[in-house]
């Protein structure tokens, strides 16, 4: 049988339609199936809280179960990994944070790039660390640490939540620009190194101002300076690194990626509900009970933004020839 030219033109563009018309439906549809947050830290910590937030908002804006799977360990690396291995479907995300970044440069065995192996959804926070110390130490400012520290090169003790953790590299970068010794005590978590700095057995701590902001309002520890460029809104009388050290700026991204070759419309859809988040003034309040700032940006920029991060946290863990243990 043979079909004059028109209709067959008529029949191919059909066929080609329906052909579309599938994929632009599953597009479109997504998600239709629950959708998995790999977190690389345990339950009940604050970086786990963000990922159930935000876990809770997706569920509630896009009618699928958004749900976390904590993965702990090797400095968030599994859970990295997990990512980066799964199908680039829009089902497996991750909850991504600086660690991710200066992990790149930490660790000399990883079996992936990050950098280049996932695609930037949007962040979520950015999260101030704050630079207390312990009350019997006679020092009220930066300056007044910084020339106690140079009369007394190695005396006084820093404490970190391990090598290659947060307090560490805020340390590693004050060290480096202040131009100061002192004895660095590395504990296996934060919840350590707090105990022992409320209790004396060491001075200094850069810690987070959700672990911190409590006991410096009680006057068991002081507040000298925040690690964000400009001073945080949840600690407004005390001043920033920056006034004193003007390069200084240090603190955690915490967002959503997903592995590389994700549909850009899927990434797009994300990108759009989680910016709509921090929008929220439930979420903003909750937010700013956690002493964290909204982080709003476009994939794109999120994509920088990590880029960005990897590099300047490598040449401060190159300079100080630090090795994750």
């Amino acid at each position: 049988m043979t079909f004059p030219r028109r209709s067959f033109l008529h029949l191919a563009a059909a066929a080609a339609a329906l052909g579309a018309a599938p994929r632009f439906a599953t597009a479109q549809a997504y998600p239709t199936r629950p959708v998995r947050i790999i977190s690389g830290f345990p339950p009940g910590g604050v970086n786990d809280t963000y990922a159930r937030l935000i876990g809770q908002w997706l569920s509630e804006r896009l009618g699928q179960q958004f749900f976390v799977e904590n993965r702990p360990g090797a400095g968030g690396n599994l859970a990295a990994e997990a990512l980066v291995r799964a199908a680039p479907d829009g089902y497996t995300l991750l909850l991504a944070t600086s660690a991710d970044a200066w992990n790149a440069t930490l660790y000399d065995n990883l079996k992936f790039n990050f950098v280049r192996e996932i695609a930037a959804v949007a962040p979520v926070v950015r999260a101030p660390g704050v630079l207390v110390v312990h009350p019997s130490l006679p020092v009220k400012s930066v300056p007044e640490l910084i020339a106690s520290a140079k009369a007394n090169p190695g005396k006084i003790s820093v404490a970190s939540a391990g090598i290659g953790s947060a307090p560490h590299m805020y340390w590693e970068l004050f060290r480096t620009l202040a131009g100061v010794d002192m004895l660095h005590v590395p504990y296996r978590g934060g919840g350590p190194a707090v105990t022992d700095l409320l209790g004396g057995q060491v001075q200094v701590y850069f810690g987070t101002t959700a672990s911190s902001i409590e006991y410096i309002r009680s006057g068991r520890l002081r507040a000298l300076a925040v690690t964000t460029a400009t001073r945080a809104a949840a600690l407004p009388e005390v001043p920033a690194l920056a006034e004193f050290l003007p390069t200084y700026e240090a603190s955690i991204f915490v967002g959503i990626v997903a592995p590389r070759g994700t549909p850009a419309d899927i990434v797009a859809t994300l990108s759009r509900d989680i910016n709509l988040a921090l929008g929220d003034e439930k979420m903003l309040r909750r937010i700013a009970e956690l002493g964290d700032t909204p982080l709003a940006l476009s994939s794109s920029n999120f994509e920088r933004l990590i880029a960005e991060e990897t590099e300047k946290w490598g040449n401060v863990i190159r300079s100080a020839k630090l090795r994750a243990e």
